[in-house]
């Protein structure tokens, strides 16, 4: 079910009003059907990989916390870990490995055919994946004491919300709020509401608009060159900041109107002034994940030198093949693995050029012979230049990431730099009325960002009188009608 639909503006009240209608003992039973009537509603055949998953993750959990040390408690993790990522390679990545391995063996003379299974990719395997991997692995850490109510981890595993594309919950934020008793409350509601409809606001107004230029483009870009390349690159960094950030919004309004406090998935990202901070910021979720049961389970920073440059690339190696099954998204992570690496091999040298500049430039002030400078400086203008960039290297980077294949992407690359005349001026398929609408509502998202800065839009929300703050709602809501593009696009994460 598409949080962007009207099937969910029928579904999603109504489980709010039975939530709180019946007794507490019995909600975790309403909140189990309503998420697997809200994943079946793809395809009722993905309940049994998820059910799966939730049974043998049940059973490994209780079994090690049967078990204090041995080996034997390793063998329920190994379990765990075969059967999760087992369904993960088998629905996901079996096709692309075997047609990479036939592909390497024509190269070399060996022909053989590739072997396909004819399987469709379950909506959010790996987000449901991944969470139940974070639970058995805490259990085996000690970190986290084993559900033993079948019902409230089977929850835990489908809860709706943050099923098809996150949150990736950990056990010990969310187990906890499932089994708390939860009463109605009026500001945690409209706190959850506002939340929704700016999540609506960036995915139906500004990422499916967005959408339909970049669709055009990116579907044959060896038809154009020049500026339409470049605009639907820029306008794909905000599309799928705009996609992706808007359903955790959704998601995490949602749940908290019945009670439940997910994690924060995005923090401005495109203000992110390095990679290392630009990924403290985008997809807060995963990347902590990754930290958390990946780079430190094979030795973090706590090696040498080349080792650590190792284990980061390899970490944003395997992010970006968690992506998609594709070349393109495996590029995507080893160039930020790269970006990663060499921002902290040049800090030094970076810190050293300031540190020139700003002598330079006091140097320059004292004899007053540079009030520019000043000017700049009273701008921070080492944090500009470093947002500018920084946004500019994760640009390049999304050229893989929605290219259909490498091949294209570097077309893009190659005929972005060739102007043609005759496509200056050209709006193909948003038209200038849509691609007014396209700017306006960017530059309307980033005047938010920018003052979120220093206060909540929460804040500023809750200090306005109520006349007025129903004029905001209202406000958006027709901005929405009017604006939006309602086609019932899925959101972009659930191809992964």
């Amino acid at each position: 079910m598409l949080f962007n639909s009207i099937d969910f503006c029928i579904f999603f009240p109504l489980v709010v009003f039975l939530f709180y209608l019946i007794p507490h003992k019995y909600r975790w039973v309403l909140l189990l059907v309503a998420s697997y009537v809200f994943y079946a509603w793809w395809n009722v055949k993905y309940l049994i990989l998820i059910i799966t998953s939730t049974l043998i993750d049940y059973i490994a959990g209780r079994n090690m916390g049967d078990l204090e040390t041995g080996r034997r408690r390793k063998l329920w993790l190994v379990l765990s870990l075969c059967t999760n990522l087992g369904l993960l390679f088998s629905f996901k990545y079996f096709n692309f490995f075997s047609s990479s391995i036939s592909g390497l063996m024509h190269y070399f003379d060996f022909h053989s055919e590739p072997l396909y299974l004819n399987v469709l990719l379950p909506v959010g395997i790996s987000f449901y994946t991944f969470q139940t991997l974070a639970y058995t692995i805490d259990v085996y850490r000690g970190q986290q004491h084993p559900e033993k109510h079948l019902g409230i981890f089977a929850v835990y595993v489908a809860y709706f919300p943050q099923l098809v594309a996150g949150p990736i919950e950990r056990s010990q934020n969310l187990l906890p709020q499932i089994r708390a008793q939860h009463h109605f409350d009026y500001d945690r509601a409209a706190s959850g509401v506002r939340l929704m409809l700016w999540g609506f606001f960036k995915k139906v107004v500004i990422a499916d608009r967005l959408a339909v230029y970049v669709d055009m483009v990116y579907s044959n870009p060896s038809a154009f060159s020049g500026l339409p390349l470049i605009m639907a690159t820029y306008f794909f960094a905000f599309q799928i900041y705009c996609d992706f950030s808007g359903y955790s919004d959704i998601a995490i309004g949602s749940a908290r109107i019945m009670g439940v406090d997910l994690m924060i998935n995005f923090r401005r990202p495109y203000f992110a002034k390095s990679i290392h901070e630009f990924w403290k910021r985008w997809h807060i979720s995963l990347s902590t994940w990754f930290r958390d049961y990946f780079y430190i389970s094979i030795g973090g920073n706590r090696v040498k030198k080349s080792r650590w440059f190792f284990n980061l690339f390899i970490t944003f190696l395997v992010s970006g093949l968690w992506h998609g099954a594709n070349w393109t998204f495996i590029v995507w992570g080893a160039l930020h693995g790269f970006y990663l690496i060499f921002s902290i091999i040049t800090r030094k040298w970076r810190d050293r050029v300031w540190d020139v500049l700003d002598r330079v430039r006091n140097k320059l002030s004292t004899h007053g012979k540079c009030r520019i400078l000043d000017l700049l400086a009273s701008f921070n203008l080492r944090n500009i230049v470093a947002v500018f960039i920084t946004f500019h290297l994760v640009l390049i980077s999304w050229v893989f990431f929605r290219a259909n294949s490498l091949a294209d992407a570097f077309v893009v690359f190659q005929r972005a730099l060739f102007i043609d005349v005759n496509q200056l001026g050209i709006n193909i398929a948003l038209g200038k009325r849509g691609m007014a609408i396209a700017l306006f509502t960017i530059l309307l998202m980033e005047t938010v960002h920018f003052y979120q800065r220093k206060l909540s839009v929460q804040t500023v929300f809750r200090s306005f009188p109520s006349w007025l703050r129903w004029c905001a709602y209202l406000t958006i809501v027709v901005l929405i009608l009017i604006l939006g593009e309602f086609g019932a696009n899925e959101f972009i994460y659930f191809q992964f």
